[in-house]
């Protein structure tokens, strides 16, 4: 059985930076990408951030800059360093697996996690 599991999300000031961890298990991680999405009120999911297996990312226009993806296979976990967070980060993020890349642009995979929520306050 894959699961995703989130955390690291919370309360954070404007300007701040917070870090989201998602462990995977029940599915070979070394050889997954990987992507976090994310989803405010009444807004439809959007991709924020996406790593292949080999560690190649992208990530959506309004984060470039400010949010890194990475991962660390020894651990099955994949993380999103948000740095100079904004009031318009606020969201519900969310991590997904198993998806792939195609020119360029990665497509969602089967596995989603939970969500963590992370709000910035102005």
């Amino acid at each position: 059985q894959v699961q995703l599991v989130e955390s690291g999300g919370g309360l954070v000031q404007a300007g701040g930076s917070l870090r989201l961890s998602c462990a995977l298990s029940g599915s070979s991680f070394s050889i997954s990408a990987m992507g976090w999405y994310r989803q405010a009120p009444g807004k439809q999911r959007e991709l924020v951030a996406a790593i292949t297996a080999g560690g190649s990312t992208n990530y959506a226009d309004s984060v470039k800059g400010r949010f890194t993806i990475s991962r660390d296979n020894a651990k099955n976990t994949v993380y999103l360093q948000m740095n100079s967070l904004k009031p318009e980060d606020t969201a519900v993020y969310y991590c997904n697996a198993n998806g792939y890349f195609s020119g360029g642009t990665y497509y969602a995979g089967r596995y989603w996690g939970h969500g963590t929520q992370v709000t910035v306050s102005s």
